[in-house]
């Protein structure tokens, strides 16, 4: 079903453990278990690799230029190799999901993600796959630019590094063309809230 996984992220050591990066940390983790090395492409502005998985070609690919032109680097690949949207899975950091929750979504908008935005731009279409990262928000609009390019807390990483050894768990079923099955494997739920405690009663 996929021919193209994508990760989401910044070049650079400054920002390689920032909140930004989620993207980038699941292709890691995907290419490690894929056994595929991921070298520099010039003609995909990225680093790519090719893998055969039950003799369908599979691209692994990270754009390195920058966050707001990643739809440079995802279009020129999918372009070349005919790949259409819907055979896209992007991963990337999401500021409505809290740090270990993930989702898959298929389609829809691009929520105010300069990745998300650049690729519907460049792509012309917006029917690629999702895989949405919880990193949480911080609260105040205003913050938000400031928050994406921190490093999160020990116990946030912690529990993003979760989510993306669970989607990576799941790609088998997603390779499969499973994603019912994939989404059940990759979502989690929240605990519910405390209620309250009553009142008491005269």
């Amino acid at each position: 079903m996929f021919k193209l996984l994508v990760g989401l992220g910044n070049p650079g050591p400054e920002y390689e453990d920032t909140r930004h990066n989620a993207g980038w940390w699941w292709i890691d983790r995907v290419a490690q278990d894929l056994r595929v090395t991921l070298h520099p492409e010039r003609a995909y502005f990225g680093l790519a690799g090719r893998t055969t998985v039950d003799g369908h070609p599979l691209w692994l690919l990270k754009p390195t230029t920058y966050m707001n032109r990643s739809g440079q680097s995802v279009a020129a690949l999918a372009r070349f190799f005919k790949i259409a949207p819907g055979e896209i899975l992007v991963a990337h950091d999401e500021l409505d999901l809290p740090p270990g929750d993930a989702r898959l979504k298929h389609g829809g908008g691009h929520a105010g993600h300069n990745g998300l935005r650049d690729i519907h731009a460049q792509l012309g279409s917006a029917d690629y796959w999702r895989l949405r990262l919880g990193i949480g928000h911080p609260g105040v609009k205003a913050e938000v630019a400031h928050w994406v390019l921190r490093k999160p807390p020990a116990d946030q990483r912690l529990a993003i590094d979760q989510a993306v050894e669970r989607a990576a768990r799941a790609l088998p079923l997603l390779l499969a063309g499973e994603t019912a099955k994939a989404t059940a494997a990759i979502h989690t739920s929240q605990p519910p809230r405390p209620k309250p405690p009553r009142p008491d009663t005269v």
